[in-house]
């Protein structure tokens, strides 16, 4: 396959953009031909948005590049106006139809506006939007308790925050208080949040500023297709008892990591990694942290935690992203004994909690139990990965697909042996796929692996339009 020079290659015209040409009526009239070449189908999808007059894509970007921060950056070559939502898909200024294959990054797991999560935001927002957790109200206390019902062992008392970084960096705090050190390892190529505590537990450098972080210790990445002992977790795990030996005083606060990295690339820990890395931390009496804020809320189908399919319990879980399905929410789940180091001192999160947030993550909890997500995300996911891998097998650019459920990861090389990052290629592909209407996300060190994170609500057919445009733009390179 020869590699894509940007500005030398023309992008292939397969389709023409014109405003309402992808209404609902004409996706679903049959598969266009062009070069006897049948162009793959939406599936059909019984939803229009109504009519948009609001601002068009240009005004929007204008104002983005007046009025907002230039580290605001945007996909594709011709930014998207999205304005619309319904389930999985999400619709343009146009009434123009994509199917979401990346969740507001890992993050609409009910589906957009799913109508139990709207009606109950709706109907706590008209009775009271906010005032404290110093006052009593139930929607707190009802979300909790239905969140710990989720949680195994003595993980029972949560404290709620507005974000994953929030989260993490309690997290960190609590795990520092209660076993009075201070050093914590985290994994090279890891993404923890961008404050100040969690840059420091983050491993990549576009992610860090040239500012203090003090603390972590950064072991090697138990990475099966790029790491150096393949996936060998024990291996990996001995090089976290030398960064204890040599790096520390031999007592540690604790170990934090996702089962399945998600800006790192859709990384799955290499089998038997955490098991062997628990029994290192505990023995220099430190905690373990599992970010779930990713891979957490049934995404990866066979478990709804990522942290139990390496059969371990952790000590402190960290949560938001899926919690709430795009509501500001995230929330530190803890032991009863843990939890107890925070009356040291004050804590207080002014929005943690919020009546409003915790309806909607109480909503989202029914709603991925009434609705099987978890098992959908299992049947369609384990579906899509096996499409996915004969895809690989046809075309050399694929170098490696991985992940669970619905959270799967596709990296692009140009010499699978060298596995050199396709970078440029990813980019040239996602700006295509966009053009067929599928939106994918991307991510990894190198900036060449696709980040598949759906709705848990994408269906099989779904799947087999994301396989069949993304093969499609794939044989036209």
């Amino acid at each position: 396959m020869r590699r894509f020079v940007a500005g030398r290659v023309p992008l292939e015209k397969h389709f023409r953009l014109r405003r309402r040409s992808f209404s609902q009526l004409a996706q679903n009239k049959a598969s266009r031909q062009e070069n006897d070449v049948v162009l793959p189908k939406m599936p059909y999808f019984d939803h229009s948005p109504p009519p948009y007059d609001g601002p068009s894509a240009a005004d929007v970007l204008q104002k983005r590049k007046k009025y907002l921060s230039p580290s605001m950056f945007c996909f594709y070559n011709q930014p998207v106006n999205i304005v619309d939502g319904k389930m999985q898909y999400l619709f343009d200024e146009n009434g123009r139809r994509y199917v979401d294959a990346f969740g507001g990054i890992a993050t609409v797991n009910c589906g957009h506006c799913h109508p139990d999560v709207a009606d109950a935001i709706v109907k706590q927002i008209n009775r009271l939007q906010h005032s404290t957790v110093l006052y009593l109200n139930h929607a707190i206390a009802d979300f909790a308790e239905a969140l710990a019902s989720k949680m195994p062992g003595d993980l029972k008392v949560v404290f709620f925050t507005n974000s994953g970084t929030e989260a993490n960096e309690l997290a960190m705090m609590m795990a520092r208080q209660y076993t009075g050190c201070n050093d914590i390892v985290s994994l090279r190529n890891a993404y923890h949040g961008n404050a100040a505590g969690t840059m420091g537990a983050t491993a990549q450098r576009i992610w860090k500023f040239n500012v203090i972080q003090t603390g972590v210790h950064h072991a090697l990445n138990p990475d099966p297709y790029r790491g150096i002992f393949g996936s060998d977790g024990e291996k990996y795990a001995k090089d976290v008892q030398d960064l204890i030996d040599y790096g520390t005083s031999g007592h540690v606060a604790a170990f934090i990591s996702e089962a399945i990295q998600g800006v790192g690339g859709i990384v799955e820990l290499a089998p038997g990694y955490l098991p062997a890395v628990y029994s290192s931390i505990k023995k220099a009496g430190g905690l373990f942290i599992a970010d779930e804020v990713q891979c957490g809320f049934a995404r990866t189908g066979s478990h709804f935690w990522g942290f139990e399919s390496q059969g371990v319990v952790p000590d402190i879980v960290t949560m938001a992203k899926g919690i709430g399905n795009g509501i500001p929410l995230g929330a530190v789940v803890t032991t009863p004994e843990i939890a107890e180091v925070l009356t040291r001192r004050n804590y207080f999160n002014t929005f943690g909690g919020n009546p409003v947030c915790t309806a909607a993550g109480h909503a989202v909890l029914k709603v991925i139990e009434k609705e099987k997500l978890q098992e959908n995300a299992f049947v369609v996911g384990s579906y899509l990965k096996e499409r996915l891998l004969s895809l690989k097998d046809k075309y050399e650019i694929i170098g490696d697909v991985r992940g669970k459920g619905l959270m799967l990861g596709v990296e692009l090389v140009t010499d699978r042996k060298l596995k050199t990052p396709a970078n440029v290629e990813v980019l040239h592909i996602m700006d295509q796929m966009k053009e067929m209407g599928v939106l994918v996300g991307k991510g990894g060190f190198y900036g060449n692996v696709f980040r598949i994170t759906p709705p848990l609500c994408f269906t099989k057919e779904d799947a087999d339009f994301f396989v069949d445009v993304m093969g499609y733009t794939m044989s036209k390179m």
